[in-house]
């Protein structure tokens, strides 16, 4: 009898050959593209699982479940992403946690963040949200509200801006979904020279389970993925 451990084990080595399969067919290499696991919708055993099997970059959605796992001694070797919508008012309790920030959407949280991370004298490394779908229900600045936000880069010294995140439309399936990811970096070509050298826009957080493989193909650096890895694991 397969056990959860095992099961996540082989899902996790499938994924990473799929991931390995597009950074090919696109002339990349597998190296070139950090795969961030998502545990939102599992406990500290799954999440334990993919660390034995080893998948470190674990990222949840809520702070809430961040800061619940992240007191968990058994995850303690788990580098934790925040991917999800970040308020202002979880910065403090969130920052002190996380290797990557992926959801800074507005000026006022990339303030809030760098005057935390100064108190906690550290340094951050966060990606701007775009909202490359059009979706108004998602979080994310527009081209134009990124373009607006770039002169303020060199007023923040404890933030390190490395790049741009985006969630793909969930319609229209995977054409519209690669199209939302060719803007993602084209917007990022665009603007790089305009960051240089306060910032060096190297990271595309872009893809997850139903469209990670397109999100490659058109230059993604972090993908991230979760239910294809606690695929036949009973909820």
């Amino acid at each position: 009898m397969t056990t959860t451990s095992q099961l996540i084990a082989d899902n996790l080595a499938r994924v990473r050959e799929r991931i390995a399969d597009a950074a090919v067919s696109s002339s990349r290499k597998a190296d070139e593209i950090q795969l961030v696991a998502v545990t939102k919708y599992v406990g500290p055993a799954e999440s334990k699982a993919l660390l034995d099997a080893g998948c470190v970059e674990l990222g949840e959605s809520r702070p809430q479940q961040l800061w619940e796992k992240a007191e968990e001694q058994s995850l303690a070797s788990a580098h934790w992403h925040q991917i999800g919508h970040l308020q202002r008012n979880k910065v403090q309790r969130t920052l002190p946690l996380v290797t990557l920030i992926h959801s800074v959407d507005s000026l006022r949280l990339l303030k809030t963040i760098d005057r935390t991370a100064t108190q906690l004298d550290r340094h951050i490394k966060v990606l701007l949200e775009l909202n490359c779908s059009g979706d108004a229900k998602k979080h994310g600045l527009s081209g134009e509200g990124l373009k607006a936000l770039l002169p303020e880069l060199p007023n923040f010294e404890h933030v390190n801006v490395c790049g741009l995140m985006t969630m793909a439309s969930r319609k229209g399936g995977v054409a519209v979904a690669r199209s939302n990811f060719a803007a993602l970096r084209e917007l990022r070509d665009l603007v790089a020279s305009e960051c240089a050298p306060v910032a060096q826009l190297t990271e595309l957080s872009m893809g997850m389970s139903h469209d990670f493989e397109e999100a490659i193909r058109e230059g993604a650096t972090i993908v991230r993925i979760g239910s294809l890895l606690f695929d036949g694991i009973s909820p």
